[in-house]
C-alpha cells in the first residue's frame, strides 16, 4: 500500500452559527474554504449552557448533505414534512437534504457537555435535486473493532477489515472513522486511492498521523495513497479520519444552499421564498 502524507495543517477557528450556538469550524473558513466534497466541519463543545441552548431552529437546505456526529449531549432534529429522531451520544445522522428541506436541531438538555461534529458533503449536479431523506443511527448499530492492540475503531462509513459501517447509498462513498489510540499503539487504515481524506484530532494532547505530530484540533489534509498510518503518542487521543470521492464539478455556494451555478442559488432562493421546500 502507499501511505498517504501530511500536505496540509488548518486549525479550527472559534465562531458561532444557528441562534448563537458557538463552535470551531474546521472545513469552510478562509483557511481551508473546501475539500471536495466536504464543504464544512463544525467542532461543537461546551458544558455551558449559554454556548448552545439557543440551538439551531429551523433553517433550509439544498444541494448537499449534512452529517452531525454526537458525543455527548441530546439534541432532537425535526423538518417541515413530520420527521422527528433524536441526537444521543454515539448516534449519527447522515441527512440527503436534495432539492429543499427546512430542518432543525434543537438541545434537549440545560446543562452538561454538548459535544458532537457536523460535516457537510456536496452531492452531484445529477443528485443535487433528489428526494430528501435521512439515516438515522443509534451508537448500537456502529461497530466497535479492535484492529490493533491499544487501538479501538467506531466504523460509522465504509469499511475496516469484517465491519461496515451502518451508512449506505452515498454517492461519495465516504469512509467515518472514530479512532482511538492509546500511547504507543499504531494501525495502518486503508483508504480508497482516488478519495480526499482528513484526520483531525478531537481528543487528547495529539496523535501521530502519517508519520508527523497533530495536534489536538489540528486538521491534517492528505495527500494521495492507500492507506495512512495513525498512532498513539504519549497520551490517549482520538482520531476523526474522514475520506470521501471528489466531484471535481464547479461550486455556487450561497449559506445552506450548495449548488453547481449562480443561476441555481437564485432559482433555489426565490423557490425557499415560495414555500416550495
Amino acid at each position: 500500500m502507499t501511505e498517504r502524507s501530511i500536505r496540509r495543517r488548518i486549525r479550527g477557528t472559534d465562531t458561532s452559527d444557528g441562534a448563537g450556538v458557538k463552535l470551531k469550524r474546521i472545513i469552510g473558513q478562509p483557511g481551508l474554504d473546501m475539500l471536495d466534497p466536504f464543504l464544512l466541519l463544525d467542532e461543537f463543545r461546551s458544558d455551558q449552557a449559554g454556548d448552545y441552548i439557543a440551538g439551531f431552529p429551523e433553517h433550509p437546505h439544498r444541494g448537499f448533505e449534512t452529517v452531525t456526529y454526537m458525543l455527548a449531549g441530546h439534541m432532537q432534529h425535526g423538518d417541515n414534512h413530520g420527521n422527528r429522531g433524536d441526537l444521543t451520544p454515539g448516534s449519527v445522522q447522515w441527512m440527503t437534504a436534495g432539492r429543499g428541506i427546512l430542518h432543525s436541531e434543537m438541545p434537549q438538555q440545560e446543562n452538561g457537555l454538548m459535544w458532537g461534529f457536523q460535516l457537510w458533503v456536496n452531492l452531484p449536479s445529477k443528485d443535487k435535486m433528489t428526494a430528501p431523506r435521512y439515516q438515522d443511527i443509534g451508537p448500537d448499530r456502529i461497530p466497535v473493532v479492535h484492529p490493533a492492540d491499544g487501538v479501538t475503531v467506531k466504523v460509522i462509513a465504509g469499511s475496516l477489515g469484517d465491519a461496515t459501517g451502518p451508512v449506505s447509498g452515498i454517492v461519495t462513498a465516504p469512509v467515518y472513522l472514530d479512532i482511538a489510540v492509546e500511547p504507543g499503539a499504531s494501525i495502518e487504515i486503508p483508504l480508497p486511492e482516488g478519495h480526499h481524506a482528513f484526520a483531525y484530532v478531537f481528543d487528547g494532547t495529539d496523535a501521530q498521523v502519517a508519520g508527523e505530530k497533530l495536534s489536538r484540533s489540528e486538521l491534517a489534509a492528505l495527500s494521495k495513497g492507500s492507506s495512512v498510518r495513525i498512532a498513539g503518542r504519549e497520551s490517549p487521543a482520538r482520531v476523526l479520519l474522514v475520506a470521501g470521492q471528489p466531484l471535481n464539478e464547479p461550486v455556487a455556494r450561497y449559506g445552506p444552499f450548495v449548488m453547481n451555478t449562480p443561476e441555481q442559488i437564485h432559482e433555489a432562493i426565490a423557490d425557499f421564498r415560495a414555500g416550495k421546500f
